[in-house]
């Protein structure tokens, strides 16, 4: 009892120590990605070079990334609010050190930094909904959650991981005793979430509509309900003009933009008035917020009919090309068993979790409600895996909770032994079960069939992307590069070369001549080229997106040029015999 009232009295010196302490172990675990600039997703690049363009004098409000599709630029949906950090770091460091080893600093640094308002998060909202000292026993389970965690580690730098912090401080704000503060810091937490992305959408709508449901049951949330409103209302507002880009003011609507705006002011004006009007009636105030959200509802299909579909507006043949073969956008069931057992794993002791507390509380009106309103945005995490795979983490995060309370449960159980080896045992196992490591252990022991076609992909895919890979690319001219789609905001990081597209969908027919030029033949391919004034072509054999080309297209120009194949317009680029690359000059056939 002793040990667990110091951890109580001095939980928050605790939390910031296992921050520090799990930064550090991050930092160490990915030094050699750190030294090599290893930024191994797609959008941790763009936004670096998001930041550089910034850095360089482009507007902040022009979020065009100018080394794609020249001299036009590439769209990108994002707002400049995570480039802040970033751009802080570097500009810290870069007097100290030079600007390379800063931005190796700001890369390892960045992503630590949501990591501890993450952990702050779940740490304030298990103290609120389990224990005082449950705090520490939800820190653990959540660095256990191997697909958020993913999000903090150095040299992830985009935008995921400040979403998923911001959903844990929703999460505490949900359930906070203090009623207008609750409402007014889920409000913001929702609009930063908001400026970053809409990927959280889904689930801070589920939350607002919480708090909606909260008053109808009980006229006292009216203080939750009326800051909530007020805050969402003045907070888009605000975040919208400090924060929409150029291109975000069209009525767009896969970003903060006047769509968007419109709907988070209205939500906000109408949850404010529903608040001030408070009926006694129970029934009355349920038909208010019922006809509250008709209205919103009605106003949204009426003014924004365009946005009543899928948010990226994708063509049919960007879909077919490109979209559906993005694997995170894959339902959870499409991919491997061991993937769908460590992603889900964790999400399924959550609710188990969440239906124990459920049931314990079932005769606590208050206590049922608190928790009711934790484990539905935990329950639609759970149940978004089976549309994208991408809703892994955020479904992790919001199952901690749950999970932590299983875990809590079940420890007392064997804490009253006699038997100290039962005590400590009983506890390691029900950590272990409630944080889902036994059973993804377990899972690991089932013989997997081999593909012996994956070797070369997954080594590929490690050493396409390296300094030491692209630096002979790097020596070559400047000029515009025909390559992969996924290959193209790592190019424009490390190269002086421009690329013709990346992932980013607003781009749409830069990516489909570039699916269009490597699956069909070579005049197809020179034609674009042509068009485009394009000064190079480079491919990486094996790498994840040219299995796709060589599976769909198997006479088409990527085939072509990776069996040796090369039309008379390509001139060979030297580059060493060791290099995983083949590239090519565009140069004026003969006659």
């Amino acid at each position: 009892m002793e040990g667990l009232d110091r951890l109580e009295k001095h939980w928050r010196a605790l939390l910031l120590l296992f921050w520090v302490l799990t930064a550090a172990l991050l930092i160490y675990t990915r030094w050699g990605q750190i030294r090599g600039f290893g930024l191994g997703d797609t959008d941790d690049n763009m936004r670096m070079m998001q930041v550089r363009a910034w850095l360089s004098g482009q507007g902040w409000y022009d979020l065009r990334q100018y080394r794609m599709n020249p001299p036009y630029g590439a769209d990108i949906h994002w707002s400049r609010l995570v480039d802040l950090p970033i751009a802080g770091l570097k500009l810290l460091f870069a007097p100290l050190v030079g600007g390379p080893t800063a931005e190796r600093i700001a890369v390892a640094v960045a992503p630590l930094l949501p990591m501890g308002v993450a952990f702050a998060g779940i740490a304030v909202a298990i103290r609120r909904l389990i224990a005082p000292q449950a705090f520490a026993l939800g820190i653990a389970i959540l660095l256990c959650a191997h697909s958020a965690r993913g999000m903090w580690t150095p040299c992830r730098i985009d935008h995921h991981g400040w979403q998923l912090a911001l959903l844990a401080v929703s999460a505490a704000a949900l359930v906070d005793p203090r009623r207008a503060r609750g409402g007014a810091i889920l409000a913001v937490s929702s609009i930063l979430s908001f400026v970053i992305g809409l990927e959280m959408l889904p689930y801070l709508a589920v939350m607002g509509a919480i708090v909606v449901l909260m008053w109808v049951r009980d006229g006292g949330e009216a203080r939750r309900l009326a800051a909530y409103g007020g805050a969402l209302a003045g907070g888009a507002a605000l975040g919208y003009l400090l924060f929409a880009s150029y291109a975000n003011r069209a009525p767009v609507c896969d970003a903060l933009s006047p769509v968007w705006l419109s709907v988070l002011v209205a939500a906000g004006a109408i949850a404010f008035c529903l608040a001030a009007a408070s009926p006694r009636s129970l029934a009355l105030r349920l038909v208010l917020a019922a006809a509250g959200g008709a209205l919103l509802a009605a106003g949204f299909a009426h003014f924004w009919p365009d946005c009543l579909g899928r948010p990226e507006h994708a063509s049919p043949l960007l879909d077919q090309l490109w979209l559906s073969h993005v694997r995170e956008a894959r339902p959870i069931y499409r991919h491997d068993l061991q993937t769908i057992i460590a992603v889900c794993t964790l999400p399924a002791f959550g609710l188990l979790g969440y239906a124990a507390m459920l049931w314990r509380h079932r005769r606590e009106a208050d206590r049922l409600v608190v928790w009711a309103a934790v484990a539905a945005p935990a329950l639609l995490g759970a149940g978004l895996l089976l549309w994208q795979s991408r809703a892994g983490p955020a479904a992790q995060l919001l199952a901690v909770p749950g999970a932590t309370a299983l875990a809590w449960i079940l420890i007392p159980l064997v804490w009253n032994s006699r038997y100290m080896l039962v005590r400590v045992l009983g506890t390691v196992l029900a950590f272990l079960l409630a944080s889902g490591i036994l059973v993804e252990q377990a899972a690991g022991l089932i013989p997997q069939k081999q593909n012996p076609n994956l070797k070369p992909v997954n080594r590929a895919n490690g050493l396409c992307p390296t300094l030491w890979a692209l630096r002979p690319v790097a020596m070559q001219p400047k000029g515009q590069v025909l390559t992969f789609v996924d290959l193209g905001p790592r190019l424009i990081t490390v190269t002086p070369h421009s690329a013709v597209a990346g992932p980013y969908h607003r781009n749409g027919r830069d990516i489909i001549d570039v699916m269009l030029a490597f699956r069909g033949n070579a005049d197809n391919a020179h034609a674009i080229v042509e068009r485009r004034h394009i000064d190079y072509v480079l491919i990486c054999p094996g790498m994840s997106e040219s299995t796709i080309y060589a599976s769909e297209a198997p006479g088409g120009f990527y085939t072509q040029l990776a069996r040796g194949k090369v039309p008379a317009w390509l001139a060979p680029v030297a580059l060493p015999t060791a290099s995983p690359y083949k590239m090519w000059r565009v140069v004026k056939p003969a006659g």
